[in-house]
C-alpha cells in the first residue's frame, strides 16, 4: 500500500520536473519598486511565515477566461496557507480574469514576462504579496512521457500549468480539486523554504539526496520521485482520497521560522 502511495504521489506532484524548483534569482535594480519580489526562492520564507516584518499577506490569484481553478481547489488551497502563516493582521487572497495569453508553451521566461504585465500586487510596508497564475499554456519542457504542472519560481511567484491539469483530468473532474491543490499546495511549499532550498531547515536530513530540494518521506506533501510513466496517470489519481499533507520535519521546518 505504501508502495502504491508512493506512486500515486509521484504522479500527482512528478510531472514537477526537477529543474522548476530550483533556485532563480530574479533580483531587480537598488530603485526598483518590485525589487522585493524578485528575488531568489525561498530567501522570503521566513517574510512569508511570520509576522516579524510584515504582519499581512495578499495572494493575488490570476488565471484566464478559458482556464480557472475549480473554487473547491482554491478554497481548500486558502485554508492550507492560513493554517502555517503566522499573520495577524490576515491572509487576503484577491482573484483576477485576465486574457487568454499567447504563445504557448510556455517557457519560464515568457512566464515572467506575462508576470510583469499582468502581476497588479506587490509586497509595501507590512503587507508581503504573491503572485499565482493559472495558466493557459503548457510548459515548454513537457515531454512525452513528462509533464510540469506547477513552478515557484521566485521567492513570491508560483505558475500552475491549469490547461495540463485540465487535459490531464478531462475524463474524470473528481480528481481535478485534488490535483489541482496538490500543485498549489506542494509549490506554496517551495516559496516557504521546504526543503532547504536555502541550506536553512532544521531538518536538512530529510531532504531527498535522489532529488534536492524534495522530501525523503513518500508520504509527505514535499515528496519527489523521478518517474515519467504518463499513461496510467488517471487510473492512479482515481486511488488517492486526498491531498498529501506535510510531514512532521517540514511542519517543524516552518515553525522554526516563525511559522505555525
Amino acid at each position: 500500500m505504501k508502495n502504491a502511495k508512493r506512486s500515486l504521489i509521484l504522479l500527482l506532484l512528478g510531472l514537477f520536473i526537477l529543474g522548476s524548483c530550483q533556485n532563480s534569482d530574479d533580483s531587480g535594480t537598488p530603485n526598483d519598486p518590485q525589487s522585493e519580489n524578485k528575488k531568489a526562492l525561498g530567501t522570503s520564507s521566513t517574510d512569508l511565515l511570520s509576522a516579524a516584518a510584515y504582519d499581512q499577506m495578499t495572494i493575488e490569484l490570476v488565471y484566464t477566461t478559458s482556464f480557472s481553478p475549480m473554487q473547491e481547489s482554491i478554497e481548500g488551497f486558502k485554508e492550507f496557507v492560513r493554517s502555517r502563516v503566522n499573520k495577524p493582521g490576515g491572509v487576503n487572497f484577491v482573484e483576477r480574469v485576465i486574457p487568454n495569453q499567447p504563445g504557448g508553451p510556455f517557457s519560464l521566461d515568457e512566464i515572467r514576462t506575462i508576470e510583469a504585465t499582468h502581476r497588479s500586487i506587490y509586497t509595501t510596508e507590512n503587507n508581503i504579496a504573491v503572485y499565482i497564475f493559472f495558466s493557459n499554456g503548457n510548459s515548454s519542457n513537457d515531454t512525452e512521457t513528462s509533464v510540469t504542472l506547477g513552478t515557484a519560481y521566485r521567492n513570491t511567484s508560483i505558475v500552475v500549468y491549469q490547461k495540463t491539469i485540465e487535459f490531464i483530468t478531462q475524463s474524470n473532474l473528481a480528481v481535478r480539486p485534488i490535483l489541482e491543490q496538490t500543485t498549489l499546495n506542494h509549490e506554496w511549499g517551495h516559496l516557504l523554504g521546504l526543503v532547504n532550498i536555502q541550506n536553512d531547515d532544521i531538518h536538512q536530513v530529510h531532504e531527498d539526496p535522489n532529488s534536492n530540494k524534495h522530501c525523503v518521506d513518500e508520504e509527505c506533501l514535499m515528496y519527489y520521485d523521478a518517474t515519467n510513466v504518463r499513461s496510467p496517470l488517471l487510473e492512479r489519481f482515481k486511488q488517492l482520497q486526498g491531498v498529501p499533507a506535510l510531514d512532521d520535519r517540514c511542519r517543524a521546518d516552518l515553525q522554526a521560522k516563525g511559522g505555525l
